[in-house]
């Protein structure tokens, strides 16, 4: 049986990249989340999907510019378990 500490480092590596490949998208839209609630605080303008396009077009245009790079580091992460599967199955 697997260990729970290799479960453990398993699940962090998981979570570790997740978080890493999800951040540029996520920031990007903070960003822009930010900066169309300031344009919307300026200028009165209280339309609530006002801030929708402006994200879509942000995370489309970011995945564009590190789509493969996420692609990347999600692929080493799958290739790196599937390559230590045998020790996994060894551990049990």
């Amino acid at each position: 049986m697997i260990s729970q500490a290799t479960v453990l480092d398993i699940m962090r590596d998981a979570i570790y990249t997740v978080l890493i490949t999800a951040a540029p998208l996520l920031l990007v839209s903070l960003a822009i989340g930010l900066i169309v609630s300031i344009f919307q605080t300026v200028t009165s303008i209280q339309e609530q999907t006002l801030t929708f396009v402006p994200k879509i077009v942000g995370v489309f245009v970011m995945m564009m510019l590190v789509g493969s790079w996420m692609l990347n580091n999600m692929s080493s992460l799958m290739t790196e378990l599937w390559s230590n599967f045998s020790y996994y199955m060894s551990l049990g």
